[in-house]
């Protein structure tokens, strides 16, 4: 079983000094690294802010989590990715997606094609990045990029490259995370298409994960053993009263029961010594090592971070 690694996942700060500041908080209470999720929102765009973070700390890890492949080319990712990677004395972690949420691309003017086709296109772009990134001169020919003897300068410090997560729900995308990434990145979430409807958090259920794991594993093949599994948790909460606060979570998210709340890896429910045994169990179930925990929740879930990482 891989050891036990924790993040932060922070989305805005006002100006670069409460920014620095977050990132200075997030490596003092132990966590390993800071990740800027990538939606056209109020929220720092992320390669900047992954230099700035970096800049305030000295051991902390940045990394995006994760980037929509279909608002940038991957050549441009590939190179801010190398000049990130040097600028940060190689603490970047390269986390890309499919893109999944319709109303920013309709607000951007950028066409919403279907999951299949985005995750081609995700799949093109990592070959094109993971070559560029380890210093080939690139010749692609795909049905969605062409890249013609192109290579990158600087390189990233971080060899072959930086590590790269995929992350997602879809079963195309789990499988293209499988067989190319270092880091499987698990959501739970599907985003249904248009929008209208709440998103279906059926993934979160013990069978999903179960599911979603064995596919990983089926896919990877030899090289499962190699992975490293994350978890995006949505809410922690602290409490002697789990159950209670479960069945509160049922009034937000009508589609899951308490008991299947408080088995899930994507939330964290209980005192501290109840979550440290639940993500024991989660990762000799799962194999689930990694997990980010959302900005609001970095408080609550530090003393579990500071006892658990590493191990």
């Amino acid at each position: 079983m891989k050891p036990f690694r924790f993040g932060v996942n922070v989305r805005r700060a006002g100006t670069r000094a409460e920014w620095a500041e977050k990132a200075r908080k997030i490596e003092a209470l132990g966590y390993s690294i800071l990740t800027v999720p990538d939606h056209l929102t109020d929220l720092m765009a992320p390669m900047p802010a992954l230099v700035s973070a970096a800049a305030a700390t000295s051991r902390l890890r940045v990394g995006t989590n994760v980037l929509n492949n279909d608002f940038r080319h991957p050549v441009l990712v590939a190179r801010e990715a190398a000049t990130v990677d040097l600028l940060t004395d190689g603490r970047l972690q390269l986390g890309l997606g499919a893109g999944s949420i319709q109303s920013e691309y309709d607000q951007a003017g950028v066409a919403f094609d279907t999951g299949r086709e985005r995750v081609e296109r995700l799949a093109e772009a990592v070959t094109v990045i993971k070559g560029l990134l380890a210093g080939e001169p690139v010749t692609f020919a795909g049905r969605h990029f062409r890249v013609t003897g192109h290579a990158i300068a600087p390189l990233p410090v971080q060899k072959p490259h930086p590590p790269i997560l995929i992350g997602g729900n879809g079963r195309r995308l789990l499988t293209l995370a499988a067989r190319e990434a270092d880091i499987v990145g698990f959501s739970g979430i599907t985003f249904r298409r248009g929008g209208a409807a709440p998103p279906d958090l059926l993934g979160w259920r013990v069978k999903g994960v179960d599911e979603r794991v064995r596919l990983v594993r089926e896919a990877a093949g030899d090289r499962y053993a190699q992975l490293e599994l994350n978890a995006l948790v949505q809410r922690v909460v602290v409490t002697d009263d789990r159950r209670r606060a479960a069945e509160e979570l049922t009034s937000r998210w009508t589609q899951l029961t308490a008991d299947e709340f408080l088995a899930s890896p994507y939330v964290l429910i209980g005192t501290v010594d109840q979550m440290i045994e639940d993500l024991q169990w989660r990762r000799e179930r799962w194999g689930i090592s990694y997990y980010s925990i959302p900005e609001d929740c970095m408080d609550a879930f530090a003393p579990i971070a500071a006892r658990l990482a590493g191990a």
